[in-house]
Formats: C-alpha cells, sequence, structure tokens
C-alpha cells in the first residue's frame, strides 16, 4: 500500500512491538498495514520508543519490494 501512497508519505500508527536489544521495531498505521524500523528511525535520537506509543512516521522504500517506518516522532498527547 505504501506503495499507491508515494515514497515518505507521512502517516500516523501505534508502535506495536520493539526489541530494544535489536533496535527493531513495527508500526501499525491507522490504516491496518505494518512495518518495521530501526531504532535509528526514532527522530529524537533516543534509540528507544515504547510499544503503544502514537507516531507520526514518514515510510519509504527500504529495498526490492520493501517499504520501512523513518523519522519517527511521538504524536501530542502519547503515553510515553
Amino acid at each position: 500500500m505504501a506503495s499507491a501512497a508515494g515514497p515518505q508519505a507521512a502517516v500516523t500508527a501505534i508502535v506495536t512491538a520493539f526489541d530494544s536489544d535489536v533496535g527493531l521495531g513495527t508500526i501499525t498505521t491507522d490504516s491496518g498495514h505494518s512495518y518495521g524500523f530501526h531504532c535509528t528511525a526514532i527522530a529524537d535520537g533516543s534509540r528507544t520508543i515504547e510499544v503503544g506509543t502514537a507516531v507520526v512516521a514518514a515510510i519509504g522504500p527500504a529495498g526490492p519490494g520493501r517499504w520501512e517506518a523513518r523519522s519517527l516522532t511521538p504524536r501530542r498527547g502519547s503515553a510515553v
């Protein structure tokens, strides 16, 4: 679905998984699509984020046929 929205499309989502030991996580958008992310994609540079955090993220290409979340920014009022 991200390809229909185009590269770097902004989405609202919830962090549905995050493993701080390996720095990998997943967000699920409000429309139900899931995208992986690396801890370096967290915009504030903290390298950690709580599961359940509401975020705004950019979706961009990650490799052949894959998309990833980038520039994760917690939404105001999010329970972090």
